[in-house]
């Protein structure tokens, strides 16, 4: 494993750390604040509001998880092509697809559920019996979908972790190795 870039690093874990916490508070607070509000033609405007402010940083944070990523992963890659560790990496790369899906997806319910802002509801992915039917649906979407998104970046923050601790003991150890190599050179 080539040398990690603490950069990368930082960048990875730090939009990760962003997209996660942010996607979790804004379906626990965010929603769940609005759903709060007396006036239920509200409930979708100001949780549409709270969720455009958010969408900038997130998108900051999802950039910068994915530059860290990609380029510890490149900076990882052997000369001989042969890579540590693939099926760890493979999770990674298919739980960081599943998480920016997810992600996409609910924002794209939640847009639909923007241009329906003066729709009366009981909150933000529950339906009033007034709400329109193509509301409805968005909102059960939504409700699913929303909490796709902090279970999968959780979940890639666990298999982060995990990976990278499996990687320290190789590297100690063929860095203990190679110095003995180094030391006892002279002798053999």
């Amino acid at each position: 494993m080539a040398e990690r870039d603490p950069i990368l690093k930082a960048m990875h874990d730090v939009g990760l750390a962003a997209w996660f916490g942010g996607s979790l508070m804004g379906v626990v607070g965010l929603n769940g604040a609005a759903a709060q509000i007396r006036d239920p033609r509200e409930r979708l405007r100001v949780a549409s509001v709270g969720w455009d402010r958010w969408t900038p940083i997130n998108a900051a944070a999802i950039g910068a998880y994915l530059i860290g990523g990609v380029g510890m992963r490149m900076s990882e890659r052997r000369p001989d092509g042969d890579e540590e560790g693939p099926p760890m990496k493979n999770l990674l790369t298919c739980l960081s697809l599943a998480a920016l899906s997810a992600t996409g997806y609910s924002r794209w319910l939640g847009m639909k559920m923007e241009k329906a802002r003066e729709a009366p509801t009981a909150g933000v992915t529950e339906p009033a019996r007034e709400t329109p039917e193509e509301v409805r649906v968005a909102q059960r979407r939504q409700r699913i979908a929303q909490w796709l998104v902090p279970a999968l970046t959780g979940a890639l923050i666990v298999v982060s972790s995990v990976a990278f601790e499996m990687e320290k003991p190789r590297g100690v150890v063929r860095g203990v190795g190679a110095r003995a190599a180094r030391v006892l050179a002279p002798f053999g």
